[in-house]
């Protein structure tokens, strides 16, 4: 190629482009530079650049070197239909899965049902919370009938005596049957209530007062309705040693003595108590985990902080609460072991309040606290947690 012209790209069947510039053809040959201009050679492995004066003798590539023939950059074929940055991009994703896959064994169990995964999630928080704190519940009982003691350590001293170790899980069995069913009509009635009046982003409240306190009074009322009965007989069995052979027994015998009305003596105290107690404790958690994703700018709670807020919702409506749950469980035993037998709900704490004073309505508080917040905490906890495990999907959060 003689001749100068103004040819600025040249094809080669093997594959190579030729640049040529100011007339003058320049490319880089095994071993040797041939000079005569500015030339550019790409192939499908590289890119070669090289400027040099204008000669006609050849210079030895080793002795003199041209600038930039050292810059390469991998070049793909536009033959091949690859596009480079889709690729780098596809790979990015695939590393970040690997990362999300290396942060432990997340387990899923796919249940479509919504209804069904709330459920569940409920009923397995109620056992496992009531399990743990199962003592506590057995003192919290003895101290608030005042059978066994008047402080933590009597009636634990009184149990061990008497029962043994097995005396501090007495009745749990049926506590659980209880539970199970009661939580997971409770934190269903919530969730679904709840869901439906809170108002969506940009909307307007549908009611006046918070839909958590709303959503926290159906879930208690719905859930002592359905279970009372077995709530008495746990009560029971709890208190009268050796009088039942156990569940079935309690109620037969009940049944047969006292009729199906039995089974609700005290319903009207444990809906008035509950209604505010529910309610308050909803509204708490509710509140909290709300307050926490605002100040710590996070969508997903962990468990470690869902079992430090619903400690401290129990915390907050045990407290309120606890006088309405003294008489409930004193009209919950009736006329055992000569007691007085009380009318309604304020003739119970007016009773107590005059026979006792004011403590009599706090008679239990210390272990009612103990015994509620971690359960409180626990059942919170243990319902999210199931709730993340019972998806509608195989790859939901």
């Amino acid at each position: 190629m003689g001749g100068r012209g103004t040819q600025v790209l040249g094809y080669k069947r093997d594959g190579f482009f030729s640049v040529f510039d100011l007339g003058s053809q320049w490319c880089i040959q095994e071993g040797h530079f041939h000079p005569g201009g500015l030339f550019a050679s790409v192939g499908q492995m590289g890119v070669g650049f090289g400027i040099s004066t204008n000669s006609s003798s050849s210079i030895d590539h080793d002795d003199t070197k041209p600038p930039y023939t050292n810059l390469y950059m991998k070049y793909v074929s536009s033959t091949e239909g690859i596009n480079v940055e889709e690729s780098l991009v596809k790979k990015k994703k695939k590393k970040k899965k690997k990362k999300k896959k290396k942060g432990g064994l997340e387990l899923r169990i796919k249940v479509e049902n919504p209804s069904l995964r709330r459920l569940v999630s409920g009923a397995v928080a109620g056992t496992v919370s009531n399990t743990c704190v199962a003592p506590l519940e057995t003192i919290r009982t003895h101290l608030m009938v005042g059978s066994s003691g008047h402080s933590v350590m009597e009636v634990f001293n009184d149990i061990m005596k008497n029962d043994g170790w097995k005396g501090l899980f007495r009745g749990n069995l049926v506590n659980v049957i209880r539970v199970a069913p009661s939580k997971a009509i409770e934190l269903f009635a919530f969730d679904t209530v709840n869901k439906n009046l809170s108002p969506r982003p940009g909307e307007e409240p549908k009611i006046p007062i918070p839909a958590s306190l709303v959503a926290g009074a159906c879930a208690g009322v719905s859930a002592t309705l359905c279970t009372y009965p077995l709530e008495l007989l746990k009560t029971r069995l709890t208190i009268q040693r050796g009088v039942y052979d156990g569940l079935l027994d309690a109620f037969i015998k009940i049944l047969q003595e006292k009729g199906p009305a039995e089974f609700y003596r005290g319903l009207a105290p444990s809906l008035i108590g509950v209604i505010p107690y529910s309610a308050t404790n909803y509204f708490a958690y509710d509140t909290l985990r709300k307050a926490y994703k605002k100040i710590f700018k996070q969508e997903k709670i962990g468990n470690i902080q869902t079992l430090l807020i619903g400690s401290a919702a129990g915390a907050i409506s045990s407290s309120a609460t606890f006088p309405l749950e003294v008489a409930r469980k004193q009209m919950q035993v009736g006329a055992l072991s000569g007691r007085q037998v009380y009318k309604n709900v304020i003739h119970a704490l007016a009773s107590i309040l005059e026979r006792e004073g004011v403590r009599g309505l706090y008679r239990g508080l210390g272990p009612s606290c103990i015994k509620l917040v971690p359960n409180a905490g626990i059942s919170f906890m243990c319902y999210e947690a199931c709730k993340r495990i019972l998806v509608d999907k195989d790859d939901e959060n």
